[in-house]
């Protein structure tokens, strides 16, 4: 198996692509892409994750730090009052009970990204800076290199189920280019929203097979909950509410934001003397296994490999190369090249 033989180095080829030549149509000068990849709800994980965002938003969003803000810090950054107010009388009522309103307070004033003061026994709050509008579209991609009938079989209810909900504004599917004059994936029995994008893993070079339809993100959703078991049952759904996916879509966003796609490292084990980092196209880092003789998937790096011997202690005492083992080093890398996407505040 090459370097790009597995789907999880696809994975990391089509993030790469889509951080250097999204949108696949004329570009978007007045927009900033971010790529992360595995994320999403708790019934739905995407492979790859585009954020078309607004350059100004996003430099404004970086005064927030670094780390995701999840759905509570959203709800008090987000409605916290330009002027001193009870907490409680000026934020929404949150659906949930108070006291996770106030923790929620506390470390949004711990972070620096809140002004809190007591007025007696009350907390009262301030906002630091407006949080911005930085998202502008999400973009979902499914990657399936080699999309066999099986791989069609069970990507098919996946893709409707993103169709119904309209939670991003597309959906894609990349797969593996064949040189055929008519990729074979045009040929299974997809839905007609989802775009289909061609990708050769060696080159990035990327063709459209199949425009996608703009979904209907403002609007009410469809959520599968179950599927027909033959002709005679029924479906069973619920409605999302358009308030859901917007908070749901820019919690997505956040942790987008705080993990990027060069986190892979983070799930992996850099600290095993068998890993290291090649850059077959001389820019970007693929993970690279010297036992296996491959670029080994996520789920195989792991503590539990045969394969795994940790680094010599004296790699990691004597400060090779710098400071650490070749693992930190790895860490510290891909970390710089994730700070490199968001820009600075002011």
């Amino acid at each position: 198996m090459d370097d790009n033989g597995s789907e999880f180095a696809f994975e990391l080829r089509t993030c790469r692509w889509a951080e250097r030549a999204w949108p696949v149509t004329e570009p978007i000068e007045e927009r900033s892409v971010l790529v992360a990849r595995q994320l999403g709800t708790k019934r739905r994980r995407w492979d790859t994750i585009v954020l078309e965002c607004d350059p100004d938003g996003l430099a404004a969003r970086s005064r927030f730090g670094t780390d995701r803000l999840d759905t509570d810090l959203l709800h008090v950054v987000q409605n916290a009052p330009a002027t001193w107010a009870y907490y409680r009388d000026t934020l929404p009522q949150p659906g949930y009970p108070w006291r996770y309103v106030r923790e929620a307070v506390h470390e949004a004033d711990e972070r620096g990204i809140l002004e809190t003061r007591r007025n007696g026994r009350r907390i009262e709050i301030r906002r630091k800076w407006p949080y911005p509008d930085w998202l502008k579209r999400m973009i979902a991609i499914e990657n399936k290199p080699d999309l066999d009938t099986s791989a069609a079989r069970s990507l098919r209810p996946q893709l409707t189920h993103d169709v119904a909900l309209g939670l991003a504004d597309e959906v894609w599917v990349a797969t593996r280019q064949t040189g055929e004059q008519i990729e074979p994936v045009l040929f299974e029995d997809l839905p007609v929203e989802v775009g289909v994008i061609a990708l050769d893993p060696e080159t990035l070079e990327v063709s459209v097979e199949w425009y996608p339809r703009t979904l209907a993100v403002d609007e009410v959703g469809t959520r599968i909950c179950e599927r027909p078991r033959d002709e005679w049952s029924a479906a069973r759904f619920e409605y999302a509410d358009p308030d859901w996916k917007a908070t749901t879509r820019l919690a997505i966003a956040e942790r987008a934001y705080e993990r990027g796609w060069r986190s892979f490292v983070e799930t992996m084990r850099p600290d095993c003397r068998h890993f290291t980092l090649r850059a077959p196209d001389g820019s970007q880092a693929m993970p690279w296994c010297h036992a296996k003789h491959r670029s080994q998937t996520a789920a195989e790096c792991s503590g539990s490999c045969p394969a795994f011997e940790p680094e010599p202690p004296g790699w990691r005492t004597s400060g090779w190369p710098l400071e650490g083992g070749p693992g930190m080093t790895y860490q510290r890398v891909l970390t710089a090249r994730r700070a490199r996407r968001r820009p600075n505040g002011d």
